[in-house]
């Protein structure tokens, strides 16, 4: 496996800091980088060393960051509004790239962070050169809503939100409630990705197991039949809700032959890419 360096990065937002992490298999890389956008409970410290091997497999660099509120960004100064999914892409996202000079961009996304990357690519046109999703929610499902209601039981009156803790220090309780709160309340239920999956006209890569406890396959059914450009979808055997963990050589196998099928990255095309959203 080739050296990795990583370096950490602060990001500066309207709202506070974002903490970020860059894995580069190589000194000098003009590929576009693949960006990580974590779950609902997730931060940076939860990819464990998938981002590394990532990085390794594909020979790309491979960006994670904190969401504001999560692992060590700065504390979320409100309730998490509706409109996170979407306020995600163009806010934190935004800085993150601006700030890294990251001009095209791999928006890979798990879970909720699988919808923040459907948001993300519809809403930055030819930068983002491909789109890979992870277990993601494209719709409140009944069986969503029920993994939630059953995670707040197993929180409730044990040592797992101090285990959620170590992640987010003081903040694992706004974590928690950010997560079940939004999922579970009654205005949230008809929320969905459609309008934002028409307008995604990249190549789509669609992960999904088959035994994922927060989402049937009508997720990744509705995101490979929803997106306007070409996707791949893989339902993996035997797998829950987090595949990078469960089937880690699996998935890299997948995400790394599958970006090295992509069109060249050169400006023709994404002129190309471009015109054909105009």
């Amino acid at each position: 496996m080739p050296a990795i360096s990583v370096r950490d990065a602060w990001i500066r937002s309207d709202r506070g800091r974002l903490f970020a992490r860059r894995w580069n298999p190589a000194p000098r890389n003009d590929r576009a980088a693949v960006v990580l956008l974590h779950d609902s409970l997730g931060c940076v410290e939860t990819w464990r060393d998938f981002p590394a091997r990532l990085a390794s497999a594909s020979g790309r660099e491979v960006v994670a960051y904190d969401r504001l509120g999560f692992g060590r960004s700065d504390p979320h100064p409100d309730r998490l509004g509706f409109d996170f999914v979407h306020d995600e892409a163009r806010t934190g996202l935004r800085c993150l790239r601006d700030q890294l000079g990251l001009e095209r961009f791999v928006a890979f996304g798990h879970s909720v962070g699988g919808g923040m990357a459907i948001a993300a690519a519809a809403q930055s046109g030819a930068d983002c050169i491909a789109l890979i999703t992870e277990s993601a929610q494209a719709f409140v499902e009944d069986r969503t809503r029920e993994g939630i209601r059953a995670a707040r039981q197993a929180f409730a009156g044990t040592d797992r939100l101090e285990r959620l803790a170590r992640y987010h220090g003081d903040k694992a309780a706004w974590v928690l409630g950010a997560w079940i709160d939004t999922w579970l309340a009654p205005e949230f239920a008809g929320w969905n990705l459609d309008a934002d999956l028409r307008a995604v006209r990249c190549p789509a890569l669609v992960l999904h197991g088959d035994r994922d406890e927060y989402g049937s396959a009508r997720h990744p059914q509705r995101i490979a039949g929803g997106v306007a450009g070409p996707a791949d979808t893989h339902l993996l055997p035997d797998c829950g809700h987090v595949p990078h963990r469960e089937r880690a050589e699996g998935v890299l196998d997948l995400v790394a032959r599958w970006l090295d099928r992509l069109p060249p990255e050169t400006d023709d095309a994404r002129n190309r890419l471009s015109d054909s959203t105009t």
